[in-house]
């Protein structure tokens, strides 16, 4: 047996190219392009790459975007200055603040302080309150993303074991409220493990789709994946490598070859959750502008 290699550059290529007609669609009827405020605190080169890559997708989709780059050294208080500003700003329809933050500015200040109607993130507590109750919200880009994935991959997940491993807010706990929501696309009975089990892999085993994010290299072997598990690959680990042209090379949490070997799907790292993150992030965005027009959610915002 060697995984269908669940291609989430393919996938995302076609929804951008849905987002954008339908951009093009909006702003001639409305007058009004969507808008991106990107806020970036320090240089931390992953930050920096990941916002040259929504600034681009936000470019090929007919969005307007806008970045604002603060030295490592900012306040808290210079950072809620810009998302005061975005907040009433009309031209701004989403707000994203690049995590990691610098240790001394509080990552949970700053979520708060963005508006729910422009937390295109899905990351404050109202959206996070919505989600748990199964009511229309921002969605985080990276568990929306894989959901999209299974879905459009004809991945049947109603009924469904499916093990997140991983517990954080951005990913994991999301993840499991969204595919146990009893919905289309969703409907799961989920498991959520994560590190500190004295066993792990006696939990991923048992599982029909396992999607893993923990931020450690090749944590999950061969050994703890069931014989045509689906799997995801949430990881994105720079990995010392002499050998490679810049002195390292992009590993996930799963340790590809070998589990390959007995997966019947899974994702490869890089290319396939994260161009699916910035998608859904395009997506998001999206909705909010038509939302802020008064007008009911987009299309793009109910495909699946």
């Amino acid at each position: 047996m060697s995984a269908t290699i669940l291609d989430g550059s393919a996938i995302a290529s076609v929804m951008k190219e849905e987002i954008r007609r339908e951009t093009a669609a909006f702003t001639a009827r409305t007058g009004i392009r969507p808008g991106l405020a990107f806020l970036l605190v320090g240089d931390n080169p992953a930050a920096l790459s990941y916002v040259a890559s929504k600034e681009r997708a936000c470019a090929h989709c007919g969005f307007s975007s806008r970045t604002v780059r603060l030295p490592a050294t900012s306040s808290l208080s210079d950072v809620l200055e810009y998302l005061d500003a975005w907040n009433i700003d009309p031209d701004v329809h989403g707000i994203l603040v690049q995590l990691p933050l610098p240790a001394h500015i509080s990552e949970e200040r700053v979520i708060n302080a963005i508006t729910p109607r422009k937390d295109v993130d899905g990351f404050h507590p109202v959206n996070l309150g919505k989600l748990v109750l199964g009511q229309e919200c921002f969605r985080p880009c990276t568990p929306a993303g894989i959901q999209e994935l299974l879905i459009r991959s004809g991945v049947e997940i109603s009924g469904r074991h499916v093990v997140v491993v991983g517990r954080s807010n951005i990913v994991g706990k999301p993840m499991a409220i969204m595919l146990m929501q009893k919905a289309a696309g969703a409907n799961a009975v989920v498991t959520v493990a994560h590190t500190a089990a004295q066993d792990l892999g006696s939990v991923t085993r048992l599982a029909d789709i396992l999607i893993v994010a923990i931020g450690k290299p090749a944590a999950i072997t061969a050994d703890m994946v069931r014989e045509g598990a689906v799997v995801i690959d949430v990881g994105i680990n720079r990995v010392p490598d002499p050998d490679a042209p810049k002195g390292y090379r992009i590993q996930g949490d799963v340790d590809f070859e070998p589990v390959r070997l007995k997966a019947s799907a899974m994702t490869p790292v890089p290319g396939g959750v994260g161009p699916m993150t910035i998608v859904m992030l395009m997506r998001n965005t999206l909705q909010a502008a038509y939302r802020a027009t008064g007008s009911n959610d987009s299309p793009a915002s109910r495909k699946g």
